[in-house]
């Protein structure tokens, strides 16, 4: 999804008109809709229709030909067919990499309770192939296994593939190798950019072939690109793309997805357009309508609450305005995706940023104030969604699962830590070079660079004075292990106090999250950009440490010489501690109230980034990812250490 300015508070009168207008909107499309001037008084609707798709889920539908398509009768509206019959694609947004694969049985179960009969998701290329030429398809991210499961539970699925997908993730889902060579344009036709995509899609799309429609898999549709129509560098992309499926034979129903106020420099011919919107107001589907005004209507994303970012709000969305929006797209048959019917979590470093004049990361929780909650827990917007869609079912809905347990365990402090600067030998052999070598371009894990994490930047300097470096996100100076001040991109110097001996220049460098949205992807290399200088003297001589904060980092920093922690500590450290999960561990929220900013590792998982600006206040703990028992937890605190580390069975978010 893209991401445009936040919403506010102050715009909720607009939400007001706009859902007071909404029986006069759909007139506007005439030939389309029959009882035209009793809907412009706004004294009538269609009748509510009944649906009846028993007969019409991926276990039932043994004899398939011809899949998802559009049909139109006569003078009455456009519709979608499936195998022949009238079909109205009811989705919801659930990605299999944001939910811990323990529980997407239960998160696609509640779906299909809820009424929906689609399951829509994203597909990361970021993550399935995070250095060049290696692909990751297991555990969490086996997309095989998620579509054949929502197979089983009666889901159909629209897969989101890219190779551009936003959703808010570190560079719009895009691998961060591809900013390597400045000279390779992202989401163009550019050479460099397609034979990357042409080696993604030989490896990714033979998966997706036999999971098709017509193959007997439960897939319907698949998306080219999304929301191209705001980026829109290069009138060949789209088409290209659209080629590149076809040829490797993608043969269910082919659509794009784009803002209502971009559709028309987003379509593809041959390729069924659809819009994504926050609200449903007059003239909402005026482009949509010169694209194709043979075609049924499709909001492949309904907004149904929104992200949040640090230091920002968190953002919800009134149930009443999400029921009575869907209850429009029913009335008049209009096939509709809610995004998010559960965000999940950003797990680790994949969270992505904004940047509409400042560079924002958004939070470790996509809990997004969606129909499920983070931790796939009921919401009033799941029981009104439920009814209105039981009210259309000529059939019973599925019974709805019990709620996952949830636990508040015994408060703990750590009892041992280890300074950055003592856990330098555990990491990987240092790079030595003469300049700063940014993220993205370090020579390591293959010649594919660094992802994400951390970078320290080390240098012996013997004089002081005023220090400039490009550093990308956010970056603490220190001389030895003291800290001397901060760099970002809004404070590019600072001043080095005279030296009487020949101190360690250290600069730790943070991705906070690339950019995933707009031509701002571009530049979102990570690291020091360019040279450092004293004085307007460059600096050179680095040695370089990457800190990606893998698994295989942390069973090395085990056999290190741990200490007792201080009453205080002030700088970059891991603390250590233990959580006693209880024989049949459960899922929890940790509350982080006393520390300052860093990341949370359970066993060696990574949750994510805690940090006190807020909005959010605890990170969620899958039970499934807890041992019985003891459980190893390190925290990696940038700044300030804390003291208890507790536990809560509410999110605070």
């Amino acid at each position: 999804m893209k991401s445009p300015p936040l919403l506010s508070p102050c715009l909720s009168w607009k939400r007001m008109v706009g859902v007071f207008f909404l029986p006069f909107i759909l007139p506007a499309f005439a030939p389309r809709f029959k009882q035209e001037e009793s809907l412009r008084l706004g004294t009538a609707h269609p009748p509510q229709p009944r649906f009846n798709w028993s007969h019409l889920t991926p276990l039932e539908l043994k004899n398939r030909s011809v899949g998802l398509g559009t049909a139109s009768t006569g003078r009455g509206k456009p519709h979608f067919t499936l195998e022949g019959h009238r079909f109205l694609i009811c989705g919801g947004s659930i990605h299999y990499f944001r939910v811990p694969r323990e529980y997407w049985r239960d998160r696609l179960l509640k779906l299909r309770a809820c009424g929906f009969n689609t399951v829509t998701t994203y597909v990361p290329w970021n993550l399935h192939e995070p250095e060049r030429g290696k692909f990751d398809f297991s555990g969490n991210l086996d997309l095989e296994a998620f579509v054949l499961m929502a197979a089983e539970i009666g889901l159909w699925v629209i897969l989101r593939p890219g190779p551009y997908i936003c959703s808010e993730m570190d560079l719009g889902g895009l691998p961060s190798w591809l900013l390597q060579d400045p000279r390779l344009l992202l989401r163009t036709t550019n050479k460099g950019f397609t034979e990357a995509v042409e080696k993604y899609f030989d490896h990714l799309i033979p998966r997706v072939i036999p999971l098709q429609y017509r193959q007997g898999g439960p897939v319907i549709a698949v998306q080219v690109e999304n929301e191209y129509g705001s980026f829109n560098k290069d009138k060949t992309y789209m088409p290209y793309l659209h080629k590149a499926l076809l040829r490797r034979g993608i043969v269910e129903l082919l659509l794009t997805s784009d803002g209502e106020k971009n559709v028309l420099s987003g379509h593809t011919k041959g390729v069924l357009a659809a819009i994504n919107l926050q609200k449903v107001q007059r003239n909402t589907f005026n482009q949509l309508h010169k694209v194709q005004r043979d075609k049924p209507l499709l909001v492949m994303e309904y907004w149904v609450g929104w992200f949040d970012r640090w230091g920002d709000k968190h953002h919800v969305k009134d149930a009443k305005e999400v029921e009575h929006a869907v209850s429009e797209f029913i009335k008049y048959e209009i096939s509709f995706n809610v995004y998010m019917f559960h965000g999940g979590t950003n797990f680790g470093f994949m969270n992505g940023a904004t940047n509409f004049g400042k560079h924002t990361g958004i939070v470790t929780s996509y809990d997004y104030d969606a129909v499920l909650t983070e931790a796939g827990d009921y919401t009033e917007k799941y029981f009104k969604l439920q009814k209105l869609l039981e009210s259309v079912s000529a059939t019973p809905l599925p019974q709805v699962p019990k709620l996952t347990p949830k636990a508040v365990y015994p408060p703990m402090r750590p009892s041992l830590y280890l300074p950055l600067w003592d856990a330098l030998s555990y990491l990987n052999e240092p790079v030595r070079s003469h300049q700063p070598v940014n993220m993205e371009n370090l020579p390591i894990n293959n010649g594919s660079g660094q992802s994400y994490g951390f970078v320290l930047y080390e240098k012996s300097i013997c004089s002081g004075g005023r220090l400039c470096a490009h550093a990308h996100d956010m970056a603490q100076v220190f001389l030895d292990e003291t800290m001397i001040g901060i760099l970002n991109e809004n404070n590019q110097d600072l001043h080095i106090p005279e030296l009487r001996d020949c101190r360690y220049l250290r600069i730790l460098v943070e991705n906070q999250g690339r950019v995933n949205f707009s031509w701002q992807i571009q530049n979102e290399q990570k690291g020091i950009t360019g040279s450092v200088s004293i004085n307007n003297s460059s600096l050179e001589g680095f040695t370089i440490y990457s800190l990606e904060m893998k698994m295989s980092f942390f069973e090395r920093l085990r056999s290190a010489t741990w200490k007792p922690v201080p009453d205080s500590h002030q700088g970059p450290a891991f603390y250590r501690g233990t959580l006693k999960a209880g024989p049949s561990p459960k899922d929890t929220f940790l509350s982080l109230l006393n520390w300052n900013y860093g990341f949370v590792f359970i066993n060696g998982r990574n949750l994510g980034r805690y940090w006190n600006i807020g909005p959010q206040q605890t990170l969620y703990l899958p039970g499934a990812w807890l041992r019985p028992e003891d459980n190893e937890v390190i925290l990696f605190e940038k700044m300030l250490s804390g003291s208890d580390i507790k536990s809560t069975d509410k999110p605070m978010l």
